[in-house]
């Protein structure tokens, strides 16, 4: 399993984690997301809030190029081949 089909999988335990309760999928993307900003800033040096405003521009004016962003990283291994 690649890091991202982890923190996928983390993601569905989450929502499953919350049952039925309202907005269970945004609580649990929140829950990641703070988790995420937090190392960001922990570990991104300077320019940490340079890259995650360029990727929520990514997000919002071509979510396809994100898509295919996060697509890329499937599967790959540390060696940066592709399968």
């Amino acid at each position: 399993m690649t890091p991202l089909e982890k923190v996928e999988t983390l993601y569905d335990e989450l929502v499953a984690w919350y049952g039925e309760g309202q907005d269970r999928e945004i609580r649990a993307a929140s829950k990641l997301l703070m988790i995420a900003l937090l190392k960001l800033k922990e570990y991104g040096g300077f320019g940490w809030q340079g890259l995650l405003e360029e990727y929520v521009l990514i997000l919002k004016n071509d979510p396809e190029r994100y898509r295919e962003m996060l697509e890329s990283h499937r599967g790959e291994g540390k060696s940066g081949m592709n399968p």
